[in-house]
């Protein structure tokens, strides 16, 4: 991986750490950014490894709530307690993230390619603007009378599949995966808070072995600093945009975002033609 300059690696985890949890699609921005400010492309490998920053965030704002899953699963188990809350939530997460890994580790080589067609700005486009078509459907079908209590393994299988979309760029793995939530009525919140439960174990294992990648690679010294520097950045600005999100989903829709993917990947098509 070349050396990432510091003001650019400052600039990407900026981008990283807000449009992770937006349902706007971090990969699609982490392409689209450098190539609207001349930077050169960091690849798939660099933008997997800076989301452990958002990964982090996700750590330390549901801190409570992760430590409360874990114990009381164990506790559900030891018990026999096929009803908890907790081990049902935790069984929805694991096997809701196997649909992504077992697609992307399949794909993984299409998918980090630079010449692959769907890191394609023109695909990006197009992913964007069906992801904000998809997403205002499940805000008009979408009842929100659930909340994250009623979830149930079903649920996480069905929300993970729909997780897979967010290997394409564009369809943004948060953007897909509320959109689904909605569809099963979960309300805003409860939807957004899943969501970013359900992509913790996807995006650290992503993030961890292409961290083992680049530090296999004999240049990878030149790129630590950077690497580093929209890890730190990354975790900063995604910790007050998941708390943003949350707070925003209680009282607003996700409409707001639906336009602004529309006019992302519209503004995609007329720049590249």
């Amino acid at each position: 991986m070349a050396n990432i300059p510091v003001i650019e690696a400052i600039v990407l985890g900026l981008v990283q750490g807000l449009t992770e949890f937006l349902p706007i699609s971090s990969s699609a921005h982490l392409k689209i950014v450098p190539l609207l400010l001349h930077y050169s492309d960091p690849g798939a490998a660099y933008s997997a490894v800076i989301q452990l920053g958002s990964v982090l965030a996700v750590f330390i704002y549901f801190f409570n709530d992760i430590k409360k899953l874990f114990l009381g699963s164990l506790t559900a188990i030891k018990q026999k307690d096929l009803n908890s809350f907790d081990l049902r939530l935790s069984a929805a997460i694991i096997l809701g993230t196997i649909p992504i890994c077992v697609i992307g580790l399949a794909l993984k080589h299409i998918l980090e390619s630079d010449s692959s067609p769907l890191r394609a700005p023109l695909t990006i486009a197009y992913s964007s603007i069906f992801m904000g078509l998809f997403l205002l459907l499940a805000e008009k079908l979408g009842k929100r009378s659930r909340t994250i209590n009623n979830l149930g393994v079903r649920d996480g299988v069905l929300t993970g599949i729909g997780q897979c979309l967010a290997l394409i760029p564009g369809c943004s793995r948060s953007g897909s995966t509320i959109t689904v939530a909605l569809l099963l009525n979960l309300k805003r919140e409860d939807a957004a808070r899943f969501s970013f439960l359900l992509g913790l174990p996807a995006v650290l294992l992503s993030g961890l072995l292409e961290l083992k990648s680049m530090l296999e690679q004999k240049d990878a010294a030149t790129s630590l600093l950077s690497l580093n520097i929209g890890f730190i950045v990354s975790a900063i600005v995604s910790y007050f945009s998941i708390a943003f999100l949350i707070k925003y989903l209680m009282k607003h829709s996700t409409i707001v975002f639906v336009i602004y993917r529309i006019i992302f990947g519209l503004s995609i098509i007329l720049f590249m033609h």
